[in-house]
């Protein structure tokens, strides 16, 4: 069974970084998309990033282009998002998820993935 398990998120200043992490457990995740999703209060859940775990392909959200930075290490099983420049309005509880894909495509829409970890809180600070 997969499972999946971040950690990283904390109270940060507007500005500062994070570092989340998503360690992968349950099968080999060949062919399969990893990504970041985010949920803030009263809105709906939406992609952050993801990267294709097989051939290392990313994704990203406009709004965090250029400032957010997803990778893999393959040995630890687990996917990292590191997040500088960070705001207040992205404040709110980010997910890893995990789905199998066909291609080397990452899915950004957050029905296409099967497999969600707990989540865990960002707080940015104005």
């Amino acid at each position: 069974q997969v499972q999946l398990v971040e950690s990283g998120g904390g109270l940060v200043q507007a500005g500062g970084s994070l570092r989340l992490s998503c360690a992968a457990s349950g099968r080999t995740f060949s062919g399969y998309g990893i990504a970041w999703f985010r949920q803030a209060p009263g809105k709906e859940r939406e992609f952050v990033s993801g990267i294709h775990w097989s051939s290392g392909i990313t994704a990203y959200a406009d709004s965090v282009k250029g400032r957010f930075t997803i990778s893999r290490d393959m040995a630890k099983n687990t996917v990292y998002l590191d997040m500088d420049r960070l705001k207040f309005e992205e404040t709110a509880v980010y997910y890893c998820a995990a789905t199998a894909v066909f291609g080397i495509g990452v899915p950004k829409q957050a029905h296409q993935y099967i497999h969600w970890g707990q989540g865990t809180q960002v707080s940015v600070s104005s």
